[in-house]
């Protein structure tokens, strides 16, 4: 029997609770998790990706069903790479959900690469990486919404 893969993709700058929560809950459907950091070249992160990719792994060492690795391709491509067969993506509400459609539908149609929607539990839906980022530029506590916050810094 083939292992079920699951890509998590993103950038993860910081990866929040509500990340974890969507990890978490896809290992329901997957043999193995990968939690994809995703590097733009073009893009200026807060966190660097090796302490992204610390961060990340210390959350889920109680796990040998997860693994980090960083990419920098198109995703569909990466899946392809690591015999991924579906895309993890986590939904706060209705913006993103218009947003990550359009985005599965294209990954489907260039690849037969499905993507799996989960639902964020509602204390984690008005938290995103960016508001996060804002509150640590402006040295506010970001430790409610970031779990093992401390590895970040």
């Amino acid at each position: 029997m083939n292992e079920k893969i699951g890509l998590f993709p993103g950038s993860f700058d910081p990866f929040t609770k509500g990340h974890e929560a969507v990890v978490r809950k896809s290992l329901d459907l997957f043999d193995k998790v990968i939690i994809g950091v995703g590097v733009n070249s073009s893009k200026k992160y807060l966190f660097s990706l090796e302490k992204r990719i610390a961060h990340i792994n210390a959350l889920f060492s109680d796990s040998d069903k997860i693994t980090v690795q960083s990419f920098q391709m198109l995703t569909v491509n990466f899946c392809k790479e690591i015999n991924a067969s579906h895309i993890i993506r986590g939904l706060r509400n209705s913006k993103d959900f218009q947003y990550e459609k359009s985005i599965a539908h294209m990954n489907l149609d260039i690849s037969g690469i499905e993507t799996v929607f989960f639902l964020t539990e509602q204390q984690y839906s008005a938290i995103s990486s960016t508001i996060i980022r804002e509150i640590y530029k402006n040295d506010g506590p970001i430790d409610s919404f970031v779990t093992k916050s401390e590895l970040l810094v």
